[in-house]
């Protein structure tokens, strides 16, 4: 499979960096040429230096009609260049183009995708978004990630002292909680890692990730943490720019009853901003100012959420307003050398938008035939897709404990027809469920193989 991405920041370095690592031909468009050439010498790529929006630079990439590319990716900071390329690339043959876009109207309906003929198109800012008021809303949760449309997710919770789970077997909480309707998929522990078997017992200071419904979290939530699970009442988003506005018209239209506050450095953006969504109160002023942050009530919100253009200033805001257990603070980094810091750091969160979009892409690279979504869990190196039973598959039929399924290898939800179950042991699979199955990333073409899910 020969792939072109244009746009060498970090999701394009990302991506072509993992892609290749898995013997995929890898092409890199990018117009600046120390960054061109830094990458010739880093990466085992081949790399063209221009606009990846012009058509000769694509046909030097291998982007002509008759050609042999398979996929685009158009991930630059541009939209109109993202488009441009993508759309050159479809006229051209190119089999699936996906393009990041920052304009959030592109991504409101699916007619700019289809009018343009574009296969993906991405917003690592509304995707995000709904991460972090998942965090936000489930408070003592360390990580989230989507399943079906939002409908159920995975959720990472600390074992404490004083946890009622602490002490408690895998087994016996089935037998204790047989409505809990979650299952712990792995858990962390030290700097070991591994998926539980009946007679784990939970330990202070494990991390267990969960996969359940969103109105199963509370209940689960409380097994973990119960003094620090409050209603989400007062949040503080610093950095008016496409996230943080994204995410403030998200809280103050699906959480009821918070007070959202958002503040901004630029006044023209402020105003806008207090036009677009009347129920957000819009403050001009500067995140970093304590004096501004205590009289907007920082020392009493429950969550703080730093989403300016800057990763330092983010951790150093959201650094200053972890000064009471009750407040959730969230900052967003894009640089990689932060992976290396998370939980060494005064933050609670830190979430990067680059990895959410790359994961985004690679999942429609990986599994283009899938039914639905893939969620990359890549703390643990884990992933869960969702796919479609059709007929003649050989797991219809089947108790789900009878399909000796290799240890690493889940079924965590099941969609039938408009409802959603977390299934055990004994559910047997029918026709037309869709199903989303937990493995390690390693695992997860085994785990396609059993179901017989095409691949790439």
């Amino acid at each position: 499979m020969k792939i072109v991405v244009v746009g060498a920041g970090n999701v394009g370095c990302t991506v072509a960096r993992t892609l290749s690592a898995e013997g995929r031909d890898v092409v890199i468009i990018e117009r600046d040429a120390e960054t061109a050439a830094r990458l010739e010498e880093e990466q085992d790529v081949s790399v063209v230096r221009g606009n990846g929006a012009r058509p000769a630079v694509l046909e030097k990439a291998g982007v002509v009609k008759g050609g042999n590319v398979d996929v685009l990716i158009a991930c630059t900071d541009r939209d109109e260049t993202n488009l441009m390329a993508c759309w050159l690339s479809k006229r051209a043959g190119v089999r699936q183009v996906l393009a990041r876009v920052r304009d959030l109207e592109f991504t409101d309906t699916p007619d700019w995708a289809e009018d343009l003929g574009i296969d993906v198109l991405a917003s690592p800012e509304r995707s995000l978004s709904r991460e972090i008021a998942s965090l936000l809303r489930f408070n003592a949760a360390v990580h989230s990630s989507e399943l079906f449309n939002g409908r159920a997710g995975s959720f990472a919770f600390r074992v404490e002292a004083d946890s009622p789970i602490c002490g408690m077997s895998l087994r016996e909480l089935g037998v204790k909680y047989p409505g809990l309707g979650a299952i712990i998929v792995y858990v962390e522990r030290g700097d070991d890692g591994f998926v539980p078997s009946g007679d784990w017992t939970a330990r202070e200071g494990d991390l267990c990730f969960a996969v359940t419904l969103h109105e199963r979290v509370p209940a689960l939530m409380r097994l973990f943490d119960v003094e620090h699970h409050k209603r989400l009442s007062r949040v503080i988003i610093v950095g008016g720019g496409k996230l943080g506005a994204n995410l403030a018209h998200r809280l103050s239209s699906n959480v009821p009853r918070v007070e959202t506050t958002l503040v901004e450095k630029d006044l023209e953006k402020c105003a806008r901003l207090a036009r677009e969504f009347p129920d957000v109160k819009v403050i001009n002023g500067d995140g970093m100012d304590k004096d501004l942050m205590l009289q907007l009530g920082v020392d009493k919100a429950n969550g703080v959420v730093a989403a300016t253009s800057n990763d330092e200033m983010n951790v150093i805001i959201a650094a200053l307003a972890n000064v009471q257990e009750d407040v959730k603070t969230i900052a967003v980094v894009r640089k990689d050398v932060y992976e290396d810091l998370e939980g060494k750091l005064p933050v609670d969160v830190l979430v990067n938008p680059n990895k959410t979009l790359a994961s985004t892409f690679l999942r429609y690279i990986r599994y283009p035939n899938s039914a639905g979504m893939l969620s990359l869990i890549d703390r643990i190196g884990a992933e869960m897709l969702e796919f479609l039973l059709r007929p003649g598959n050989p797991a219809v039929g089947k108790r789900i404990m009878d399909l000796n399924l290799r240890k690493g290898i889940l079924i965590a939800i099941i969609k039938r027809g408009g409802k959603y179950l977390v299934p055990g042991g004994a559910e047997t699979l029918l026709e037309g469920d869709v199903i989303s199955v937990f493995a390690m990333a390693e695992m997860m073409p085994e785990a396609m193989r059993f179901f017989k899910v095409d691949q790439a």
